[in-house]
């Protein structure tokens, strides 16, 4: 691709100004008072699209809106839809940013702002790229479909209810989301796993208020106490969740399969020094790559009960509760999850206590094939514009509008990250290295040519 590479080089400049220039709204999504930011972020990834006369909308749904368009029709060639998301997270705590979060700052490379890695400046590089083919070509070899969203940080509901009532417009051979990280610096990857979630809050209620703990500790059940033992009986010593049936759908990971994450450079003793722990624990005999990637977890994510205040108050509380985090693998299935829970639940709540359990949301898991025909062409596009193949990785967290792809759209979601581990995304000093956003670029354009080469869903 010569011409498509002077192309690229020789407009680099101009390409990091449009990105610190889309960086400098404030398109908060989480925040009411940033609505006129959501919508300015819109126009602007709606005229980037407009630019090339591809017939372009902005299209008003009961939170933010989505901006779609479509590239003229390449007869016989696949169809890929590009997703991203141009909303950010809030900027709190300011104090702890080295530069304001909005006015975008170079620094040892990398730009610094809110939004730079998650997503403006991954989702950026896919309308460079297409910006370069329309300029040096004149037209894309394959046909893209582009549905970008700011509701992501905030529930996405208004996304992934358009994806179900719009399966015919939207359909395609395959989704490409660049919102994730690569394994390491100069190791690309292509995500091939996504674990699925249950997210619930547990309140037991007792006595009909808080009580003197001398003089009724030891008759009345004490909800805190209640609360510690059943968070502990779902999980035993081995690191194994103890809910009936919870592994029946679980997919072993294959002897090769644990052979390549065995063989990736993953240093445990770095890892553990980042996090400032001194010893990491799971479901016993599997490492930490597996456990993270490929098996499904149990997790407190909050709890709360009696006094917090300054100093000693002898109270036996009336009321104790919990966040609970189900992380699950491909093939379990939420509702069955759910379920189980509930039924443990009952079977260990103990007598006094009345017990109220609220799943406020729940996903599956996404597995794609490595050897899928699409993946090959993505891992092609990257070794090119990173000078080296990419690693075949799972990611531990859930996206859940890649679940909704998959499902109602039925296609594999290549998840092709150009960010890293350390980018503090959702933190202060968020930032994007400018050589990953300019090999990105490149890796989509590449992308572009590789994809057109592949099998459509009607061949």
């Amino acid at each position: 691709m010569p011409n498509l590479d002077d192309y690229l080089t020789g407009n680099r400049d101009r390409f990091e100004r449009e990105l610190c220039d889309f960086l400098r709204i404030a398109s908060i999504s989480a925040d009411p008072e940033y609505r006129q930011q959501i919508t300015r972020a819109a126009r602007w990834v709606a005229d980037q699209l407009q630019k090339f006369d591809f017939p372009t909308e902005i299209i008003e749904t009961e939170g933010h809106p989505l901006v779609y368009a479509e590239s003229p029709h390449v007869p016989a060639a696949p169809t890929a839809l590009v997703y991203g998301h141009y909303d950010v997270q809030p900027v709190v705590p300011l104090e702890l940013w080295t530069s304001p979060p909005f006015e975008p700052t170079v620094r040892d490379g990398c730009v610094y702002a809110r939004g730079a890695t998650d997503d403006k400046g991954q989702m950026l590089t896919h309308i460079k790229s297409v910006e370069a083919w329309m300029a040096v070509e004149g037209r894309l070899p394959i046909n893209l479909k582009f549905l970008f969203e700011g509701e992501e940080e905030c529930g996405g509901e208004n996304l992934a209810k358009f994806v179900k009532e719009n399966r015919r417009r939207l359909a395609c051979d395959c989704v490409v989301i660049s919102d994730s990280s690569q394994f390491a610096p100069g190791r690309p990857a292509i995500t091939c796993g996504l674990r699925g979630i249950v997210y619930a809050e547990l309140l037991l209620t007792g006595p009909n208020r808080d009580l003197h703990s001398g003089s009724f500790g030891g008759a009345v059940t004490n909800p805190a106490n209640a609360l510690a033992k059943i968070l502990a009986a779902l999980v035993d010593e081995r690191g194994r969740v103890q809910l009936p049936g919870f592994y029946d759908d679980v997919v072993p990971l294959s002897q090769e399969q644990r052979e390549r994450i065995a063989a990736l450079p993953f240093d445990e003793a770095d890892y553990m020094a980042g996090l400032g722990v001194s010893d990491l624990t799971g479901e016993e005999g599997f490492s930490t790559l597996e456990r993270l990637w490929a098996r499904p977890t149990y997790d407190v994510c909050g709890m709360w009960s009696g006094y917090q205040g300054q100093g000693a108050k002898t109270v036996l509380p009336a009321t104790a509760g919990a966040k609970l985090s189900f992380r699950l693998v491909p093939n379990q299935d939420p509702a069955k999850i759910v379920e189980a829970l509930r039924g443990r639940l009952t079977e260990i709540c103990p007598p006094g206590i009345k017990m109220e359990l609220t799943v406020h949301h729940g996903g599956r898991g996404v597995l794609v094939s490595e050897d899928s025909p699409y993946t090959q062409a993505a891992a092609r596009a990257i070794e090119e514009a990173f000078g080296t193949a990419p690693v075949y990785t799972r990611e531990g967290g859930s996206i859940p509008i890649a679940v909704v792809f998959s499902d109602v759209l039925k296609v594999d979601v290549l998840l092709l990250g150009w960010g890293q581990s350390d980018d503090n995304a959702h933190s202060p000093n968020e930032k994007f290295s400018l050589a990953d956003f300019h090999r990105g670029i490149k890796a989509s354009a590449r992308l572009w040519e590789e994809l057109a080469a592949c099998p459509t869903r009607d061949s």
